[in-house]
């Protein structure tokens, strides 16, 4: 087969400031999936769109390109409206635990394709695999069952599923590309708009343990996903929302789990709450659904539909979940008011207990991780506990140590708290 285009002329065009046209997209995106284009070519081609960005009619056709290297899902014959959710991650980020199954339990159909942790943000995936039997891993049929007999379902999405964007993700990640917007959103948005739900709400967090943590960044990722979506017709909002504090106490996997259940059952953390009833309330009016999520949240009907859920995958949701096999508590030196819990360097310190991984292919401990007991507003004594440490490996309290020098703050009384409100902005 004669190639249309070199690699090296499609490298130099954007080198050098240049618009890429349709054809240099497609081809060169494909020839990437299939071997043609080497990772040290998409490498510098990568480099080359962080430093000269891309135009909104670039991104439109590069995210076109990779959905069109795979299939496309097709939830037409489901007797719900389809609605799904993307966070961009964070430290706590547990939400996707009880907002499907109270989305699900208001009538919507929830197909929620989802990842695992690397670095300090946690993973939904390796949540919920800290439940005994529960499995990510299911067919494009098992998942249609789930979603016919539940209405919501929480797995891995398949290798089918925009695969170029499989491999450039590992090779941005290696080769310090990460932070490029028009690759970001045309990462995120690939998979979402071929997983073909008919709407979408954008969580896209901002704040120190965000993958964006300079909120015009963050705005500006949430304009670019929001046109993307929309345009290729899958009706798109993002909300732009806290991650300086961690969400909720718990940081790692079981524990998150826990604190969702506790949501689940009328309780929880209450910026939790409040952020899981923002979205879910966003998703309804998405799927043209008029029914009041804390309702549905208060009366049982959210906790039957997440059991269903867990039991159709395989779990167990009465079992009870692994815990850490070493503990410990850091105390406060001082009396005083807490006016700083830092979300990424606590989400570092969870992440070096075990909680997360470095590598793809590195296992995670189900029971490691940190449990909070204050955060900023509340007033403690000294000896009073500020967090509490898990790991099955005590000599990883050391690197823990570490990595939260100075990330919890006791101040006097009356101290100025500067934090993010947690829900900052709506675009649509």
């Amino acid at each position: 087969m004669v190639e249309p285009f070199a690699a090296v002329d499609v490298i130099k065009a954007k080198r050098d400031g240049h618009v890429l046209t349709p054809a240099q997209i497609d081809w060169v995106v494909a020839a990437y999936t299939r071997g043609v284009v080497a990772d040290e070519q998409m490498a510098a081609l990568a480099m080359a769109i962080l430093l000269n960005g891309m135009t909104d009619a670039e991104i439109v056709r590069w995210t076109t390109a990779m959905i069109d290297t795979g299939e496309r899902m097709d939830f037409s014959g489901l007797p719900r409206p389809t609605v799904d959710k993307h966070s961009t991650g964070g430290v706590g980020d547990k939400i996707t635990l009880p907002l499907v199954p109270i989305v699900a339990a208001c009538g919507a159909a929830v197909p929620q394709l989802s990842g695992r942790g690397l670095g300090h943000t946690g993973g939904t995936l390796d949540k919920l695999e800290s439940i005994p039997g529960w499995r990510a891993s299911l067919s494009n049929d098992e998942m249609m069952q789930v979603l016919r007999d539940v209405g919501g379902v929480i797995c891995a999405a398949g290798d089918g599923l925009a695969p170029a964007d499989k491999k450039l993700y590992a090779l941005r990640d290696v080769t310090g590309t990460v932070e490029a917007i028009p690759l970001i959103a045309s990462s995120i948005m690939s998979k979402k708009i071929a997983e073909g739900a008919g709407g979408l709400v954008l969580d896209v967090k901002t704040g120190s343990g965000a993958f964006m943590p300079d909120p015009r960044q963050a705005r500006l990722l949430a304009e670019t996903m929001v046109r993307l979506g929309n345009d290729a017709g899958v009706t798109t909002r993002a909300l732009i929302t806290a991650m300086d504090v961690p969400l909720g106490l718990a940081i790692g996997n079981a524990v998150e789990v826990v604190e969702s259940v506790e949501v689940l059952a009328g309780g929880g953390p209450a910026d939790v709450v409040e952020l899981t009833l923002v979205l879910a309330r966003e998703m309804l009016d998405l799927a043209g659904i008029d029914v009041d999520p804390a309702t549905v949240l208060a009366d049982g009907r959210a906790m039957d539909a997440w059991r269903r859920m867990i039991q159709a995958q395989g779990g167990d949701p009465d079992a009870a979940l692994p815990t850490a096999r070493e503990s410990e508590t850091i105390r406060a030196d001082v009396g005083g008011v807490v006016t700083r819990t830092d979300a990424l360097s606590i989400g570092v310190a969870a992440w070096r207990l075990g909680a997360g991984r470095a590598r793809k292919e590195d296992p995670v401990s189900a029971g490691a991780g940190i449990m909070m007991h204050a955060k900023p507003g509340d007033i403690v004594a000294a000896g009073d506990p500020l967090l509490t440490l898990l790991t099955d490996e005590a000599p990883r309290f050391a690197l823990a140590h570490e990595a939260l020098t100075g990330a919890v703050v006791v101040s006097p009384v009356g101290s100025t708290i500067d934090r993010l409100p947690l829900v900052i902005d709506r675009l649509t």
